[in-house]
């Protein structure tokens, strides 16, 4: 179980494979075996690094207020620790909220940015849905939270095809959930979110997306509604 410590704390890392660094930054629940389907493929032509969030999993659950700022930033620290000077940024959820502020603060460390699956800030459904999530957290407790999390996350024919599967994810997420107190810290902190404005200074050079300006480096963006790709910063 390979842990580093990145000044105030220790994170869990997985790596794997060899060649160029890809980090993977996985969502809310912050596990790094959220990828573990996409470990084996990447693994075969680059060096595939992973970690729990602070607060999750097997690095240190610490009781700190929870910002996306300091997320990102402990993403960093994970690179200076580990010896990487440049990666490939992977983030899903949460972990797109992060590869925002790491492309607008840290740009001199991405190869290239992925963002799946994520927000610009929070609306008015977000802040209905996690809203709801937290009150089910605080009233029913973590099995309920995470029972109710199935539900909202993936679509209705997938639950119905993967329902063992799924039962079985949760019962493993339920033996390792963090105290309710940091998770509950960590849906505060992507509802005070917002780095909208400042996503103009994520600039290309080629083709221009709503926002473009002067991030150089490939960028794809992944979302329910579809897909936006800047190849060679363009």
């Amino acid at each position: 179980m390979p842990r580093i410590s990145i000044g105030d704390c220790h994170l869990y890392y997985e790596r794997h494979g060899a060649g160029f660094p890809v980090l993977f930054i996985s969502g809310l629940n912050g596990l790094g075996g959220y990828w573990r389907d996409q470990v084996p493929v990447f693994a075969k032509g680059f060096e595939v690094v992973l970690h729990d969030h602070r607060g999750i999993g097997q690095s240190d659950h610490s009781r700190t207020p929870y910002t996306v700022d300091r997320m990102a930033g402990d993403v960093v620290q994970l690179m200076d620790a580990l010896g990487i000077a440049k990666a490939h940024i992977i983030g899903h959820s949460t972990g797109g909220a992060m590869a925002q502020i790491l492309a607008l603060e840290h740009p001199q460390r991405l190869a290239s940015v992925v963002i799946a699956a994520s927000w610009t800030k929070a609306d008015a459904y977000f802040r209905r849905l996690f809203a709801l999530r937290r009150e089910i957290l605080g009233r029913l407790g973590p099995a309920a939270y995470l029972q109710a999390a199935t539900l909202l996350l993936y679509p209705s024919f997938w639950i119905s095809r993967n329902n063992e599967r799924l039962r079985q994810l949760e019962a493993q997420l339920l033996a390792t959930f963090s105290p309710p107190e940091i998770v509950l810290s960590r849906i505060d902190a992507i509802l005070a979110f917002d780095r909208s404005r400042e996503l103009c200074r994520m600039r290309t050079t080629g083709a221009h997306h709503r926002g473009a300006g002067r991030y150089r480096h490939p960028r794809l963006f992944l979302g329910g509604a579809g897909t936006a790709y800047s190849p060679g910063g363009g």
